[in-house]
C-alpha cells in the first residue's frame, strides 16, 4: 500500500488546488472565525432577540441548510467542482447581507439569514474535499484535506480572536463584524472560482463502472453521526461540565479550546501522514477507541473533586482532541477512496449529511444527558462510540 512519509509544503499547496486556492481557505475561514462564535449575540445584542428564539433560529438554518446536500451532490457529479466551492462562498455573502438587513426583532429574517449562512456551511465540506480529490490521488490527497482542515481552524482561530478583542465596541463592533465576514466570503469566492477546476465525469464514468450507483456505505455513515459527537466536545460538552457539576472557572474552558485548536493546526497534516502506513478503514476504526477511551477518561476525572479534577479535564482533551484529529484524516479520505469518481459528490454529499445531522442533534443530546450525571453523559458516548468503531471495523 503507498504511503506518504515526507510532508513537501509546496507538493501539498499544489495536491490541495494551488496558492491561490489555500489563500481563498484562509480568507473564508478568517471570516467564518470573525461571525460564527458571535451569531448567536448578533441576534441578542443587535437584533433585541431573546436567546431560545435566537438559537432555535439558528438551528432551524442548520438543519435546513442540510437538505440541499443531494443537489449539491448531483452538481458536484455533473463535473463543477471551484464553482460549487464558490458558490458557497457566495450564499454566506447573501446570508451576511441579510443579517444586516435584518430590522430589531425580526426573528424571520434572522432565520432566513441563518439558513443561507447553515446553506453554505454545509455545502463548502463536500465541494471542497471534491476539488482536493480531482487534483490529488492516493496518500497525497489524504494529506492534501488534512492540510486544508489545518489551515480552516488555523483562519477560524485567528478570526475568533481578533472578533473578542473587537468584541468592546457593542453593538457597532458586531455590525462590523459581520460586514467584514461578508466582505472575507466575497473575495474568497472570488479566489476560488478564478481557479477553474472542472472534473469530467464522461471520462470518470468510462473509467468507473458506468451504470454504478453512489455507494450508500450505510455502516459508515451511521457511524458517523456519532463519530461527529468529538466536533462539538469542546465547545459543548466540556464547558458544561466544567461550569454546571464542577463549578470551575471559566479560564479551563477557554483553555482546552485553545488547545484544541493548536493540536489541530499542528498535527492535523503530520498524523495524516503517519497514519498513511495503516488502511484508511482501520485507521477510522481506531479513531473511534481512541475517542471512546477519552470519554471513560472524562468520567473518571470528574470524580476527582474540584482541586484534581479540572486539571485532569483539560489533560484528557488533549487524548480527544488526538482521537478527533485521527478521526478528521481518515473519514473524508475514506469516502474519497471508497467512490467510484463519477458518483464521488453524491457519495460525499451524503457523508456531510451525516456529520451536519451529528453536529446539529449533539449539543441536545449533550445537553440531556449531562443533568443525569456524567456517568450517563460519559458512559452513553463511549458505549456509542465504540459501537461505531466496530461497525467501520466490518
Amino acid at each position: 500500500m503507498a504511503t506518504t512519509t515526507r510532508i513537501q509544503p509546496r507538493a501539498l499547496v499544489r495536491a490541495s488546488g494551488g496558492p491561490r486556492y489555500a489563500v481563498a481557505l484562509a480568507v473564508d475561514a478568517l471570516g467564518t472565525g470573525l461571525l460564527r462564535p458571535f451569531l448567536l449575540l448578533y441576534g441578542m445584542t443587535v437584533l433585541r432577540l431573546s436567546p431560545p428564539t435566537a438559537g432555535i433560529a439558528m438551528t432551524a438554518g442548520v438543519v435546513v441548510g442540510l437538505a440541499c446536500m443531494p443537489a449539491v451532490g448531483r452538481w458536484l457529479d455533473r463535473g463543477a467542482r471551484s464553482t460549487v466551492v464558490a458558490a458557497s462562498m457566495l450564499v454566506r455573502v447573501l446570508g451576511v447581507a441579510l443579517l444586516l438587513a435584518t430590522p430589531a426583532g425580526h426573528v424571520w429574517l434572522f432565520a432566513t439569514a441563518a439558513l443561507f449562512l447553515g446553506i453554505g456551511n454545509q455545502a463548502w465540506p463536500a465541494a471542497h474535499a471534491a476539488l482536493v480529490a480531482t487534483v490529488a490521488h492516493g496518500r497525497e490527497r489524504d494529506a492534501a484535506l488534512a492540510g486544508g482542515r489545518a489551515l480552516r481552524n488555523a483562519g477560524l482561530g485567528a478570526g475568533a480572536l481578533l472578533a473578542t478583542a473587537c468584541m468592546a465596541g457593542g453593538t457597532t463592533a458586531l455590525q462590523a463584524l459581520a460586514a467584514v465576514t461578508g466582505l472575507a466570503y466575497l473575495a474568497a469566492a472570488a479566489l476560488a472560482w478564478s481557479v477553474h477546476v472542472h472534473a469530467h465525469p464522461a471520462a470518470a464514468a468510462a473509467t468507473d463502472r458506468a451504470d454504478g450507483p453512489a455507494p450508500r456505505m450505510r455502516a459508515l455513515l451511521a457511524a458517523n453521526v456519532i463519530y461527529a459527537f468529538c466536533l462539538n466536545v469542546p465547545e459543548i460538552a466540556l464547558p458544561l461540565i466544567l461550569q454546571t457539576q464542577m463549578h470551575a472557572s471559566p479560564v479551563w474552558a477557554g483553555a482546552i479550546y485553545v488547545t484544541n485548536t493548536v493540536l489541530v493546526v499542528t498535527l492535523q497534516v503530520p498524523v495524516t501522514v503517519l497514519m498513511s502506513r495503516f488502511p484508511r478503514r482501520s485507521v477510522l476504526a481506531l479513531s473511534g477507541v481512541v475517542l471512546a477511551a477519552s470519554y471513560l477518561g472524562f468520567l473518571a476525572a470528574t470524580s476527582l473533586g474540584h482541586g484534581w479534577g479540572a486539571p485532569a479535564v483539560a489533560t484528557v482533551s488533549v487524548v480527544c482532541t488526538i482521537g478527533e484529529i485521527i478521526y478528521a484524516g481518515s473519514a473524508t479520505a475514506l469516502v474519497t477512496a471508497l467512490a467510484p469518481a463519477h458518483v464521488l459528490g453524491r457519495a460525499l454529499a451524503r457523508f456531510q449529511l451525516s456529520t451536519g445531522f451529528g453536529l446539529a442533534v449533539s449539543p441536545a443530546v449533550i445537553t440531556a444527558l449531562a443533568p443525569h450525571g456524567a456517568a450517563a453523559l460519559w458512559g452513553s458516548l463511549a458505549a456509542a462510540t465504540l459501537l461505531s468503531a466496530t461497525a467501520v471495523a466490518r
